[in-house]
């Protein structure tokens, strides 16, 4: 069996619940993820954030991935994607002295605006997930849980199979994305596409 047939075996067995292949997966590709945030001179408490919002990516993308050969090339695209996020994010904070005026008259609001509808983004997510069923809400909540958990630890804290996971999660989060607390957020996706 080749490299590339283990790696295709393992995603497979992650997509259908398996925590041990998520786990196999996660300890293969790990150094490709620190090798790839440490380019970018992140502390290791960013690399660890960088690393964890990777591995939640790639429980969401899961179903994507069509080739095996293809994993080590989305993960340190995504690594580097959410690298650059954390420093962008980082250098946008910067103090000022709110008596000198002179700071505060060239501030860009475009990006005071883009903070915004990213915090009206997080609540909508938040209202979302009260829609939610408690069982569904659980189960994604769980699934973003940093440090991530095994799909071991999750069966056992639901108390429902490991092979029900991958299937339940799907079904989650279809339900989520048409709940009406996100509903705006898609009407705007598709008025955008309508028009292209």
């Amino acid at each position: 069996m080749t490299s590339e047939d283990t790696v295709a075996a393992l995603v497979e067995a992650a997509r259908s619940g398996d925590g041990e292949a998520w786990s196999r997966l996660v300890d293969r590709y790990a150094p490709l993820v620190v090798s790839v945030a440490r380019r970018y001179r992140l502390q290791p408490d960013e690399v660890k954030d960088v690393s964890g919002t990777l591995w939640l990516r790639l429980v969401e993308h899961l179903d994507d991935i069509r080739e095996a050969r293809a994993l080590p090339g989305w993960i340190a695209t995504t690594t580097r994607n959410e690298a650059l996020r954390l420093i962008r994010s980082r250098n946008r904070v910067r103090p000022i002295d709110p008596l000198d005026s002179s700071e505060l008259e060239g501030e860009d609001h475009a990006e005071v605006d883009d903070q915004l509808l990213a915090a009206e983004r997080r609540q909508a997510l938040r209202d979302a997930l009260e829609e939610l069923s408690p069982h569904h809400r659980e189960l994604l909540l769980l699934l973003l849980a940093d440090p991530p958990l095994s799909y071991d630890e999750i069966s056992r804290r639901l108390d429902m199979p490991k092979g029900s996971i991958g299937p339940t999660r799907a079904r989650a989060l279809d339900q989520l994305r048409k709940t009406t607390a996100l509903k705006p957020f898609a009407d705007k996706t598709t008025s955008v596409k309508d028009r292209s």
